[in-house]
């Protein structure tokens, strides 16, 4: 954790009156720790999340706490998102980040079984009243007024559920909602974008749509559909981690960046290999995809893209 920084960043709520669509990157398990919200935010990324994080643990292990959660002065605006079963500790949790961070995120939109099994995620979705306390506790519990509480959730089955969900929420004091366009269920299909353009129409704080979104077209497009505030990223700005800066697929100069942070990080080389496996997916033909996916140490892979990309 890091703080008492001379660097100035725009807070969230700002970033959402400025007229344009806020960019994001989601929360993503494994991939948006530090290194790639650092890469994200040198090509027009407004806003990230960390990875989901389970606020039981967080609260009550300083080694979950200094494994999870792993920042620096620069990294802001930022977003922390709980797994949460527990008004106590999702407060809890955002009473230990707050110094270090933008606001908190409930995470009510994990399909996963053992999210659910749990009672994390989409789990939440049943379990309205729950829902209402954590967000309450937390907002309760944090006396900065710019300290922002949102939720990330899935759309019901009946839009009229999903949208009493988002109305009961912002009452109890949800900065905005980010909706993944999908019930719990679904996967690949379709985002659907007349539910987010309902629950758009249907709150007074800023709605995120979530979903698809895999170029600076797509994030025009679903704008002007719903009208939401700001678009979240997952698989898009994972395989290019420049789209909100306008490019089709990543640059050369973004995989270079990536080098240069991951490596000043000490980034594991399982993560540092895999984010350059989505990045690199397009630069490099079948072959070399096989070559490069079976690396298996740093040097090998920095050799590899020396040798091949004059980097």
């Amino acid at each position: 954790m890091a703080t008492g920084s001379t660097f100035q960043w725009t807070k969230p709520m700002e970033l959402f009156s400025s007229g344009k669509p806020v960019k994001i990157c989601a929360p993503m398990v494994r991939y948006s720790k530090l290194p790639f919200r650092m890469l994200v935010r040198k090509y027009d990324c407004d806003l990230a999340y960390t990875p989901m994080i389970i606020s039981d643990s967080f609260v009550k292990s300083l080694r979950a706490r200094d494994s999870d959660f792993t920042t620096c002065a620069e990294d802001r605006p930022l977003i922390v998102q709980f797994a949460a079963s527990c008004a106590d500790d999702f407060a809890d949790a955002a009473e230990i980040v707050a110094p270090f961070s933008d606001g908190v995120d409930l995470n009510c939109g994990c399909p996963q079984r053992w999210a659910m099994t749990e009672g994390y995620g989409a789990c939440l979705l049943g379990k309205p009243e729950l829902l209402y306390d954590m967000v309450r506790q937390a907002r309760d519990r944090v006396g900065d007024p710019d300290f922002t509480v949102s939720i990330k959730i899935r759309i019901h089955d009946d839009i009229r559920k999903t949208v009493e969900l988002c109305q009961r929420a912002e009452k109890c004091g949800a900065a905005w909602i980010s909706v993944h366009g999908r019930t719990k269920d679904q996967r690949c299909q379709p985002v659907n974008c007349e539910a987010i353009r309902t629950i758009k129409d249907s709150v007074s704080v800023p709605v995120i749509a979530n979903g698809d979104i895999k170029s600076l077209a797509d994030v025009d497009n679903i704008t002007e559909k719903t009208g939401v505030d700001g678009v979240m990223s997952a698989r898009g700005i994972l395989a290019n981690p420049a789209m909100y800066a306008g490019f089709d697929e990543t640059p050369v100069q973004c995989v270079k960046d990536w080098l240069d942070i991951s490596l000043s990080l000490g980034t594991s080389f399982q993560c540092f290999h895999h984010h350059l496996i989505y990045m690199m997916d397009k630069l490099m033909s079948r072959a070399e995809r096989r070559v490069f996916n079976s690396l298996a140490s740093t040097s090998a892979v920095i050799d590899f893209i020396r040798e091949n990309y004059s980097l």
